[in-house]
């Protein structure tokens, strides 16, 4: 089926598209179950995250126009919103809701680990998935990812100490936004540019990937909760008390996004785009750094893969709920 995306028409299945919400609580499901009952996979799946979450945003990327990104780039009143969301609001509220596990180091350093951290990768999956504005939140990565990789230093020596600082490394950051984004990036921009050259092998890779999107979202929720799902299943009494601060951070954040793109003005799918920025984080990019952090801190991890599986719940129900909350006509 033909449909109109970004643009131009894309190749796209309709049956996934209505079904992908339940599709995606399925393949979080069959990961958690996968995972559970062989624990053996959790090495594997570990493994395929970054290959499979590349592949991702490869697609992901493809149904955004380049023609548009230096256009989204100056729009400075959606950049004023995410860059104010993300770094003055979210630090606040991060600090703010770690106060209720900080009587344990470890899980309060894991928590701000996750939550300082803006969200660059499938943030832009489901905000497209939801009708947002994905062209302008791509436009926005490169700096939403340089300002984290600045900023988290900084944040983490006011909330919890200079002695931590010592073991952050920024090269996991800078090897997730290579792999993840702009090698991604580069890729669609090449695909693009073959198929409007009228190549048919770039047309029929563009509409394969597009026509993907589901099924390779379903991969990444799966591989995801397979691979780290053993180690929450056995640590599983101590980490319970970080889940309401989790689900907690996206509810108020989907509130504050919410506010913040109306008094912003911005249009449905920038508020949309706004919410999604602030409530998702970027787990599987502060995963590697937060494995690297001293053995006394072994369980940081878990609880980072914690907040990844709380988000990917609230991510698959904003995806059905957002556009009833931020409808296309607004009144003002």
């Amino acid at each position: 089926m033909w449909h109109q995306a970004a643009g131009r028409r894309v190749v796209t299945v309709p049956w996934l598209e209505r079904n992908q919400v339940v599709l995606y609580v399925a393949a979080l499901l069959a990961g958690a179950g996968v995972g559970l009952l062989v624990p053996a996979v959790a090495g594997p799946a570990g493994h395929a995250i970054n290959p499979v979450l590349g592949v991702l945003l490869y697609s992901t990327f493809l149904a955004v126009p380049f023609r548009r990104l230096a256009g989204a780039f100056r729009d400075g009143r959606f950049l004023t919103a995410i860059l104010l969301v993300n770094f003055a609001v979210v630090p606040l509220v991060a600090f703010g809701l770690s106060r209720f596990v900080a009587p344990s180091q470890v899980m309060e350093v894991a928590v701000l680990f996750v939550l300082l951290t803006p969200c660059v990768d499938y943030v832009i999956v489901f905000t497209r998935l939801a009708g947002g504005a994905a062209d302008r939140l791509l436009a926005a990565t490169p700096l939403l990812m340089l300002a984290q990789m600045v900023l988290l230093p900084v944040y983490l020596r006011l909330m919890v100490g200079e002695s931590l600082l010592q073991t952050v490394d920024v090269g996991p950051f800078l090897e997730a936004f290579v792999l993840l984004i702009a090698l991604p990036l580069a890729a669609a921009w090449l695909t693009q540019t073959a198929a409007a050259a009228r190549w048919r092998a770039g047309r029929w890779l563009r509409d394969g990937a597009l026509a993907a999107m589901v099924p390779l979202m379903m991969a990444t929720l799966a591989v995801v909760v397979a691979s780290q799902i053993h180690g929450v299943g056995a640590h599983l009494g101590g980490l319970l008390a970080v889940v309401p601060v989790f689900v907690g951070f996206a509810v108020i954040m989907v509130v504050i996004g919410l506010a913040t793109g109306r008094l912003a003005r911005l249009d449905a799918p920038g508020r949309r785009a706004v919410v999604f920025s602030g409530v998702t984080r970027n787990s599987l990019v502060v995963l590697p750094l937060v494995l690297a952090l001293p053995a006394a801190y072994d369980l940081a991890p878990l609880v980072v893969v914690t907040q990844t599986l709380v988000e990917l719940a609230v991510m698959v129900l904003l995806v059905r709920a957002l556009p009833l909350l931020v409808r296309e006509r607004l009144r003002t």
